[in-house]
């Protein structure tokens, strides 16, 4: 009788947590982790940082200089990934975000507040898409499913008690040990991933890619124009209502800017949803534009036209975070085909988003947004993680780098398109409890159509 082969299915395969991977799974928990609590303690500190910097527009400038330095840095450190190996743009990202962290902590005024976050942004950009580049490298297919679970989980933590800690730390001891108390933490991190980083790199490998997406300088040049595009048209969608002509063409003007970028940053035919991996890519813009264009705007119905306090109005987003992890654990354990994982997940968002539509009704319970947050949330796990597995699958190994880039490229741009479009939608209606609930439900109608589109074209992704 011949003896089973080891490795040959998911449930021969080591955990993530067996000896092979122990080391590279830790380290990889914590970066993501630090980078997650960062993102969710920005939000709690900013009304302090804007009071003690004088300095009200610092809400939307932060943000989008962290999204706009991500998106950049997302491509650089794949082209980086693809054809010099992943630990030097994932140490560069390290290096970075320490830095931001340290700049945003000794800021005194608002523009070096900008630059740390814009430094943070670029830091968040280079290891993000590393660790995905070495995840692909480091575990083999068959445990890849239960490392992005495990991806997935590491942001539920601090979804829940990242904004209670931060709101405590800014109590006791200032908002700029927020930022502080991160960095001594990224250590422990570098030192588990030791291993991983000293890996030698396979035959195919080390096979520079030879396609239009190796190319340095075109890549970073369509970079800049994406990240630029983007962010004028975010600034221009939001300015619209103010100043409608200058913002007209500012929005032409970005959108072209963005569409040279992405015709160069995605691989052929993704704009056009061709079958296979340009679609895959796609999803993920998709699934981000529907649950996040959402999910923004769900704490402000709740306190605006329900009443709710900041803690309760919370509550729904950190019920979303469990779904989250839910459906991303059971796509783990799931043996469907990968676009039927993807539909059922978009099924779910469309309902979730419905159900979250309700309340903002009149004599409809604002706890409603509850449950339905729950569902949307577990659509998101059980598509997005599927999305983020198929790629890295359909992808050859010189070029897995720059498909890492492009699923975050379109996760930033799909959700940051989208809250920026939810947000002229409100600024729009106007800004009383009746005129935010009607914005909240076009909101809703609108992101749900995109959820439903995302379930009609997953069965592209084959």
């Amino acid at each position: 009788m011949t003896a089973p082969k080891a490795l040959e299915t998911p449930y021969e395969s080591p955990g993530i947590l067996g000896a092979p991977y122990r080391a590279a799974t830790v380290g990889i928990l914590l970066v993501i982790t630090l980078i997650a609590f960062e993102g969710m303690s920005v939000s709690v500190v900013m009304p302090v940082v804007s009071e003690q910097l004088n300095a009200l527009d610092l809400y939307g400038l932060s943000f989008s200089a962290f999204l706009i330095a991500s998106l950049f840095a997302n491509v650089v450190s794949g082209v980086w990934a693809d054809r010099r190996g992943y630990p030097i743009p994932f140490l560069l990202g390290v290096v970075l975000f320490t830095a931001g962290m340290w700049l945003a902590g000794a800021a005194t005024g608002k523009e070096l507040f900008l630059v740390a976050r814009a430094v943070q942004g670029l830091g968040a950009g280079f290891a993000i898409v590393a660790i995905y580049v070495m995840i692909a490298r480091v575990y083999p297919a068959a445990v890849r499913p239960k490392v992005f679970a495990a991806l997935s989980a590491a942001w539920v933590v601090p979804a829940m008690v990242g904004p209670a800690v931060a709101g405590f730390v800014t109590a006791r001891w200032g908002w700029q040990w927020v930022f502080y108390g991160i960095i001594p933490l990224v250590v422990p991190a570098l030192v588990m991933l030791i291993p991983a980083l000293k890996r030698r790199p396979g035959a195919e490998e080390a096979t520079p890619s030879s396609g239009p997406r190796s190319r340095p300088v075109a890549m970073t040049v369509a970079a800049a124009a994406a990240a630029g595009g983007g962010g004028a048209l975010l600034y221009a969608v939001d300015k619209l209502h103010v100043v409608p002509a200058p913002s007209a063409v500012a929005v032409v003007a970005g959108g072209c800017l963005l569409l040279y970028g992405l015709v160069r940053l995605l691989p052929p035919g993704a704009l056009r949803f061709r079958r296979g991996l340009p679609t895959t890519i796609m999803m993920r813009g998709l699934f981000s534009a529907a649950f996040f264009g959402v999910n923004m705007f769900v704490p402000l119905a709740l306190q605006s036209v329900k009443g709710f306090d900041p803690t309760a109005a919370g509550i729904a987003l950190t019920t979303g975070a469990l779904g989250w992890s839910t459906g991303s654990y059971l796509q783990s354990r799931r043996t469907a085909e990968p676009y039927r994982r993807m539909r059922l997940g978009a099924a779910c968002l469309t309902i979730g988003i419905l159900v979250a539509l309700l309340s903002a009704l009149p004599g409809v319970t604002g706890w409603v947004a509850v449950p339905g947050w729950i569902v949307a949330g577990f659509g998101m796990g059980l598509g997005m993680t599927t999305v983020s597995v198929t790629a890295l699958k359909q992808s050859p190994a010189n070029e897995q780098g720059a498909n890492s880039a492009a699923l975050a490229v379109t996760d930033m741009l799909g959700s940051g398109l989208a809250v920026g479009v939810g947000g002229a939608l409100i600024n729009l209606v106007g800004h009383s409890p009746a005129q935010i609930a009607t914005g909240f439900v076009v909101i809703c109608c609108l992101m749900a159509a995109v959820a439903l589109a995302t379930a009609l074209l997953a069965q592209r992704v084959r």
